[in-house]
């Protein structure tokens, strides 16, 4: 709410939000439809963890150390995109065993939107904007705001090394793992970056959107896994090399996008 209410709901917010949910949702298609594909990245746990990608905890603190204040409607928004896609749509895909066919409880769904993290904040947002309280609001929440974010870095530094000493994780990668990690690390950025210079995207916003979508998986993909006990170890592999490999990477993508 704080980051909301600081950046405003504006249009270049719900343009970047459009853009993550998009390319996402187009991707997990395009895997599921083509054969090559789909005998590529065989499970769900892969699709997600080579799509889904640490912008909470990460992508915003970084995007805000290397990018300008302005900028922050895209980033949070490419975040909103990401959350909502992940939380709605990651539990069925999950819960679904076969790749055939995903069958969808509305009210499951509905239930999944609201207890969304981003669904929250934008609700809590748009209250404080009824009572016209979101310059005061903003305000006073815009440093707090900023500390848990920083903060948040170390819970996933924490939590990635509960989960390789939990999981006795090496540098082992088989062909799956590889092709997700050049999915999430690569490919994934590269799409982002080709469809920001399609719709005419200014340099400073296509930055932040690069750098959202070559962010690490995120926790949330093995927390999905460890709630429905599928693929947990690849989950946690995937989660522990992208984190590893992504400190190079960001640094690269950052200097070749600007």
């Amino acid at each position: 709410m704080g980051l909301l209410l600081k950046a405003g709901i504006n249009i270049n917010l719900i343009k970047s939000a459009l853009i993550a949910f998009f390319t996402i949702s187009t991707l997990i298609i395009l895997i599921n439809i083509i054969p090559a594909t789909r005998k590529i990245f065989p499970n769900y746990s892969l699709q997600l963890s080579g799509l889904i990608g640490n912008t909470s905890f990460l992508g915003i603190p970084i995007a805000l150390a290397l990018l300008p204040t302005e900028t922050i409607n895209f980033t949070i928004g490419f975040d909103l995109g990401t959350t909502l896609f992940s939380w709605i749509f990651g539990p069925y895909l999950l819960e679904n065993t076969s790749n055939d066919y995903i069958s969808f409880n509305f009210r499951k769904l509905l239930i999944a939107i609201f207890n969304s993290p981003a669904s929250r904040g934008i609700i809590g947002v748009l209250i404080v904007y009824v009572f016209g309280l979101e310059k005061s609001l903003g305000n006073f929440l815009w440093i707090p705001a900023r500390i848990v974010i920083f903060l948040a870095i170390i819970v996933v530094g924490a939590r990635l090394a509960m989960i390789t000493n939990e999981k006795n994780l090496t540098f082992q990668i088989n062909d799956n793992i590889k092709y997700s990690l050049l999915l999430k690390l690569f490919f994934l950025p590269l799409f982002v970056f080709i469809i920001c210079k399609i719709i005419n995207f200014q340099d400073l916003s296509t930055i932040a959107l690069v750098l959202q979508a070559g962010t690490p998986t995120a926790i949330s993909t093995v927390l999905m896994a460890e709630a429905y006990k599928i693929n947990r170890d690849l989950a946690s592999n995937n989660l522990f090399l992208t984190t590893i490999i992504s400190m190079v990477t960001i640094p690269i993508i950052a200097s070749f996008t600007k």
